[in-house]
């Protein structure tokens, strides 16, 4: 009777200390579906896959005048105690505050922090992980893409904030030598900033009439980068109108401005499956004679941002991965991408950067 009594008090605390394991929340912030749909999305899929443990927050889509309120939507996630880890997707200015304010009255969670906006270095200390596209590389292989395509000239649409960041302004730079050594003229335009007088709505109409300027200016041989995202549809669509070249989006994905610049439906099968995506984009604008003539990755890498990192924080949580172990990172990337990445390496601190090599459409 004994043994038995001995057996059953040692089951249950087996399973108490399973469900005790598993007790934990993943807050999530993201941008909105109008100022980052990937990411959201991506968030909203791990919502669904994970719906006990997920809670999704979105901040404000005018983030740089309401950082206020993104610092108490991160602090109020954080006063739930079953939480403990936090994911922010794109890591927008405030992040660092936030971080601070709620390791304080928190040391326990863990921050896991995709594209950040704020100073990389900072963010790779303060934080437990993050991760943004190797901005330095593509500073190298976007102008090299475009060449390959034939273009003769580069234009590099952004802003005072934007190039206020340290890692936007290197790669512009580094876009600019590289143009210089291929023989290509780099252009560097400036456009309304989509946060000041006018909003998004302003630049996106700046950049409707300022692609048939420059294609007038310079031929149908150039080539259209724009760091923001709300620009890209208007960008692209414009591109595929004048017959120019489109090489990589600033946040490269097959449905990165593509799927509203060419009609096409992302229907409920295809969401998420990003070869059915790609396929599906690649298609029409190879109908609409940009075989050649535009590209991108064919992975979304707001959305993986937003999948790999819940999945990384939840195996973190679990025990099964260690965030000082970087190959068993790269590896849960690389199963949420469903595809190997070119590049996965720590940079500074707990800051990593990656790639996925892009493709031509037609090619």
């Amino acid at each position: 009777m004994k043994k038995i009594l001995v057996a059953s008090l040692l089951l249950v605390l087996a399973f108490s200390l399973m469900v005790s394991a598993a007790n934990y929340k993943i807050g999530v912030i993201t941008g909105t579906v109008s100022q980052g749909e990937d990411e959201y999305r991506g968030a909203e899929a791990m919502a669904k896959k994970y719906p006990e443990i997920i809670i999704h927050k979105t901040y404000p889509d005018n983030f740089m005048a309401e950082q206020e309120t993104f610092i108490s939507q991160v602090t109020s996630l954080a006063s739930d105690r079953n939480v403990k880890a936090i994911v922010i997707n794109q890591g927008v200015p405030g992040t660092l505050a936030a971080i601070k304010k709620v390791k304080e009255l928190r040391p326990d969670i863990l921050f896991f922090i995709g594209q950040p906006h704020e100073d990389y270095k900072l963010v790779g200390a303060a934080a437990d992980f993050s991760l943004n596209p190797d901005d330095e590389t593509r500073g190298r292989t976007i102008p090299q893409l475009a060449k390959a395509m034939g273009a003769k000239t580069f234009i590099h649409y952004s802003f005072p904030r934007h190039m206020a960041m340290a890692k936007l302004s290197q790669r512009r730079d580094i876009m600019k030598e590289e143009c210089e050594k291929l023989g290509v003229n780099f252009v560097f335009v400036t456009a309304p900033d989509p946060m000041a007088e006018g909003g998004l709505p302003a630049a996106q109409q700046f950049i409707l009439e300022d692609v048939p300027r420059q294609v007038a200016k310079y031929g149908k041989d150039t080539a259209f980068f724009s760091t923001n995202c709300g620009m890209q549809e208007p960008l692209i669509k414009s591109v595929i109108e004048q017959k120019a070249l489109f090489p990589e989006q600033c946040c490269p994905s097959p449905t990165h401005g593509y799927p509203g610049a060419i009609g096409l439906e992302v229907t409920a099968d295809m969401k998420g499956n990003f070869i059915k995506i790609f396929a599906a984009v690649e298609s029409k604008a190879v109908s609409l004679g940009m075989a050649g003539r535009m590209a991108t990755w064919p992975v979304a890498a707001p959305y993986l941002q937003s999948t790999g990192t819940v999945e990384l924080a939840k195996r973190v949580l679990d025990g099964s991965v260690k965030l000082t172990d970087d190959k068993a990172i790269q590896k849960v990337y690389e199963e949420s991408a469903g595809q190997g990445l070119s590049v996965f390496k720590r940079s500074s601190g707990n800051y990593f950067v990656y790639l996925v090599a892009g493709k031509v459409f037609g090619k």
